[in-house]
């Protein structure tokens, strides 16, 4: 009687003696499922998703999703989106960049990490100021401080309005044209912001130098040299 009962309650203690079949086979019912999802979720979101986002960006903004780039004659010469380095008089110079090994470089975007105090962010700024100062030694008006900072990029393509105005004796001098020309394709090439609390307005330099060059092609003005 004891030997009896003591093997029905082996037996309910330990079902899966009866049936050795059963572990596996619970295991893959849980594991076929996850499974399924993996892979459905994986062609959704690491295929389809990219997919349809690229096809609707390049019909509806065709030119953002292709870098915003600037072609000449065939030739791509920039991007309105990421800055390059001016220092000929006869252009309109951008910021300073901290990215390095060059300026504005695109892979490696950064700021100068220097504080306020820093010897070294003195240095930089005085020697800005010495460089513009000997670009055009007669102006005397105060410099926009963009034109001596570096932006927390290090790629932003634009300078403030005032930046612009600071240097447009500079360029009309080096091209030989009018305060009123020059002053012209500022306006045109000046962004206002969407809405007046979200920023001031800013002036693209590559496309403004673009301009420039354009203009000097069609007879206006001087040559210039990069």
């Amino acid at each position: 009687m004891n030997t009896s009962r003591h093997t029905v309650n082996q037996r309910l203690a330990s079902p899966a003696l009866d049936h050795p079949s059963q572990a596996p086979a619970s295991r893959m019912s849980i594991l076929r499922p996850n499974l399924i999802i993996f892979l459905v979720m994986t062609l959704i979101v690491g295929i389809g998703y990219p997919l349809l986002t690229t096809g609707i960006a390049q019909r509806l903004f065709p030119d953002q999703a292709n870098g915003s780039l600037i072609e000449r004659e065939g030739k791509v010469v920039g991007s309105r989106l990421i800055g390059q380095s001016f220092t000929q008089p006869e252009y309109f110079w951008g910021r300073l960049s901290a990215t390095s090994p060059t300026a504005y470089n695109a892979g490696a975007s950064s700021g100068s990490n220097l504080g306020p105090r820093n010897p070294a962010l003195a240095q930089l700024v005085s020697e800005r100021l010495a460089a513009l100062k000997a670009a055009d030694p007669g102006n005397t008006a105060a410099v926009p401080v963009d034109l001596v900072s570096a932006s927390g990029s290090g790629l932003d393509p634009h300078i403030s309005v005032a930046a612009a105005t600071y240097q447009a004796g500079r360029v009309a001098r080096a091209r030989g044209l009018t305060m009123d020309a020059v002053n012209g394709i500022i306006g045109a090439h000046t962004t206002q912001p969407a809405l007046p609390v979200l920023g001031e307005p800013v002036v693209n330099v590559l496309t403004l130098n673009i301009a420039l060059d354009d203009l000097r092609k069609k007879g206006e003005g001087q040559p210039a040299s990069r």
